[in-house]
């Protein structure tokens, strides 16, 4: 029996200054680019696993990107950006 090789998984890089003032570059697979939002989502994760389930309800329709906002208010994480990974 064959097997179906899949495709692997595209990689981002999403990178950030962080809360030091240094350069940060996070690598996540993602299907497709990740938007602002989604990326900073992901970060969130990595950067502090509590907050993974943070209800951002108090945001949403106010503020575009609620979680690129909170993640600078909270975690003075900024200049999100996402590339494609070599």
């Amino acid at each position: 029996m064959g097997f179906i090789e899949e495709a692997p998984m595209p990689k981002w890089n999403v990178s950030f200054i962080n809360d030091r003032g240094e350069p940060v570059v996070e690598q996540f697979d993602c299907e497709h680019e990740p938007t602002l939002e989604e990326a900073a989502q992901m970060v969130r994760v990595r950067v502090s696993p509590v907050l993974e389930k943070l209800d951002l309800n108090d945001l949403a329709d106010r503020v575009p990107d609620p979680t690129v906002k909170s993640l600078h208010d909270h975690n003075g994480i900024k200049d999100l950006k996402v590339e494609p990974a070599a």
